[in-house]
């Protein structure tokens, strides 16, 4: 008995190091996971060519662009073709709401 007396102590003290290390990577863990989610669910502004102007009381969505052309989908239900080169509207798409 006086052997396994004299081991526990050491043991313990492994046990707690360890135990010690585990919390301590956890937190970190934790820690970064939820910089990571903060940092990817940031909401982003959507850049368009300077040369696109959009009509009034337009917001611009969505954005998309082609070999000669660029479709912007605005918060008024609408899809606008634009010529990537002049930037004039080729084409305007209103989209049904249900």
């Amino acid at each position: 008995m006086s052997k396994t007396s004299e081991l526990d102590p050491a043991n313990i003290r492994f046990l707690r190091i360890l135990v010690t290390t585990l919390t301590i990577t956890m937190i970190a863990g934790i820690i970064i996971i939820i910089a990571l989610l903060a940092i990817k669910l940031q909401p982003s502004t959507i850049e368009i060519p300077q040369n696109i102007n959009l009509p009034r009381n337009s917001n611009a969505i969505s954005y998309s662009q082609g070999s000669d052309w660029i479709a912007v989908t605005t918060s008024n239900d609408q899809i606008l073709i634009f010529d990537s080169q002049t930037g004039k509207i080729r084409q305007t798409i209103t989209v049904d709401k249900k």
